[in-house]
């Protein structure tokens, strides 16, 4: 019975091989991610849209990364010459002439007009089923680009003949086996101008480019994939120097790792308040205050740290020009300048208005992709506001902070807030945040100082104190938190107190000196008393001694009288016995 199984089993999982859609991949960075591995090889894919959209360049790519991967590829236009298309590819940095010289691409610029399809009784599309057919023939071709198909269709008025030369051009195309990228003009109401070529194609991607504020943002939408699963959402893309770039959001989620790892603030006092060890590497650190609380100079040190230790930096600076944050971060002494030079340092500074908030968040994807920083630095995030709404700016630093946590890097972000808004922010990320250092300005006798404490810092012990943020020529520090009678004290207030405890310490210590001259001063007129009494003692002593000698001699004196006088009686009492 088991082996019965076993073998009823082989043939449901080679069905199940079987079945997996072949894809050629596109070569554009996140498109290949959205659509699980490219466009359906061996079968025709729509590309639609608006005039300016990109289509014509992402078919072009598309040729390219297969002619460069042993794939040649037919360009077919009906609107632009090879000229026009070796001029525009040019500014990607291909040099297109001498891949047709080295047969890897072909372009056929075909001119339709209406007596190029006309035959009697109606349209016919054969004539240019041949001149595709020598096209793809004369390189070995594996791809195909039409561009655009509404030149081809222009004659037509006939809906169901337009549809049936459609599928009859689809399938001739199915049948030579090469996989085909065919462009139309977006419609009022449909994707393309006919309505039709969405409904026979196996594969549909549209580009977009909306205007909202007066800012162009571009999306691009996987409209159906037969066969395949494919991301549904609109992801945003950019048209770059290296031409459509898509950021695949389905491809960041919350399974990144998580690391032990501390890295150094570039503040010594901070990374003791935060354990003596820094921030987590890989986490999220925000650094929010008012205008001139010192949060730019926060992120300058901690570019600096890192730089030092020989990590590559990527600083974005969303409202001052790199030459602008280079000069005030050397009036704190912390010069980025070498760093730049060497290229530890990187500093991209576009104002957020420049483009959309997605376009944004794509350019700093293809930036992170290809410096592969160990930090990121945004200032300011608030800024970004002025490119949308709380919605959108919220999105896009989720997409960019789980982006980031999924490469292991490490990002600093400051915060512009507003007096009444200290302790949250606009866009909604205070909860996304691992590490959230507080900067304020405390008003006090007339005179504002700064402040610095840490808000939260997952996951370590860190202080709760309040303590005051000072920025010199030097550098940044940070004062131990003085209280005195009435509280915390900073400032001209600590100042003035820190000298009212000097003096009150002086005094004391000359108040102690002079008690200590004293006290010698007694110490030796005591002294000099118990020498005299020590001399007056010793006297009598002596004279003690000496009148004792006296009583010694005269006692030996009389011993001697008394025994001579004994033995003079006993010698005559022995005379008288004679």
């Amino acid at each position: 019975m088991a082996t019965n199984a076993k073998r009823r089993a082989r043939p449901a999982k080679a069905a199940k091989a079987s079945t997996d859609l072949p894809k050629a991949a596109t070569g554009v960075l996140g498109l290949d991610t959205v659509t699980s591995g490219g466009f359906p090889r061996g079968r025709p894919t729509l590309i639609c849209g608006s005039a300016g959209s990109g289509k014509t360049l992402l078919g072009m790519q598309f040729l390219i990364h297969g002619a460069k991967n042993g794939e040649p590829g037919v360009a077919v236009t009906f609107e632009e010459t090879e000229e026009d298309l070796v001029q525009n590819v040019a500014s990607l940095g291909v040099d297109l002439p001498a891949m047709i010289r080295q047969k890897k691409i072909a372009i056929d610029h075909i001119h339709v007009d209406r007596s190029e399809i006309l035959e009697t009784g109606g349209y016919d599309l054969s004539g240019l089923f041949v001149r595709l057919e020598h096209a793809i023939d004369s390189i070995g071709a594996k791809r195909i680009v039409l561009d655009t198909l509404e030149v081809l269709f222009s004659g037509f008025t006939n809906a169901g003949v337009m549809r049936a030369e459609l599928e009859r051009l689809f399938r001739w195309l199915k049948d030579k086996g090469v996989t085909a990228v065919v462009t139309g003009e977006r419609g009022d109401a449909t994707l393309t101008r006919h309505g039709l070529e969405e409904y026979v194609s196996d594969c549909v991607i549209a580009l977009d480019q909306r205007m909202n504020d007066q800012i162009a943002t571009r999306r691009v939408r996987v409209v159906k994939y037969r066969g395949s699963s494919h991301g549904t959402n609109e992801y945003p893309f950019l048209i770059g120097d290296d031409g459509i770039s898509v950021l695949p959001i389905t491809g960041i989620g919350l399974d990144y790792p998580v690391s032990q790892a501390r890295v150094l603030s570039g503040i010594p006092a901070l990374d003791e308040m935060l354990g003596g060890k820094g921030y987590f590497r890989g986490s999220s650190v925000l650094v929010s205050g008012t205008a001139g609380t010192g949060k730019s100079s926060v992120a300058a040190s901690f570019t600096k740290a890192a730089a030092t230790r020989g990590e590559r930096i990527l600083y974005f600076a969303l409202e001052e020009p790199a030459a602008q944050v280079l000069r005030n971060m050397r009036s704190i002494g912390c010069d980025l300048q070498p760093h730049v030079a060497d290229g530890t340092v990187s500093i991209i500074a576009a104002r957020p208005t420049i483009f959309g908030l997605e376009q944004h968040l794509v350019t700093m994807h293809m930036a992170i992709e290809k410096l592969r920083p160990r930090a990121v630095i945004v200032d300011p995030i608030s800024s970004l506001i002025a490119g949308g709404n709380f919605h959108e700016v919220k999105s896009m630093l989720v997409r960019l902070f789980d982006y980031l946590k999924l490469k292991g890097i490490t990002g600093l972000f400051t915060y512009l807030a507003g007096p009444q808004g200290l302790e949250e922010t606009e866009v909604g990320v205070s909860s996304l945040i691992d590490t959230w250092i507080e900067l304020r300005d405390l008003e006090h006798a007339g005179e504002r100082n700064r402040a610095m404490y840490i808000l939260k810092s997952r996951g370590m012990a860190h202080s709760n104190q309040v303590r005051e943020f000072v920025i010199s020529a030097k550098g940044l520090g940070l004062i131990d938190a003085y209280v005195g009678p009435n509280g915390v004290m900073i400032g001209s207030a600590r100042l003035t107190q820190e000298a009212d405890a000097r003096q009150r310490g002086a005094a004391r210590k000359e108040e102690w000196a002079r008690r200590q001259r004293e006290l010698a001063r007694r110490r030796q007129l005591i002294e000099a008393q118990m020498e005299a009494l020590r001399g007056e003692l010793a006297a009598a002593e002596e004279e003690s001694k000496s009148a004792d000698s006296e009583h010694v001699l005269v006692d030996r004196i009389a011993s001697e009288r008394w025994e001579h006088m004994r033995q003079s009686k006993l010698g005559d009492r022995m005379g008288r016995r004679s």
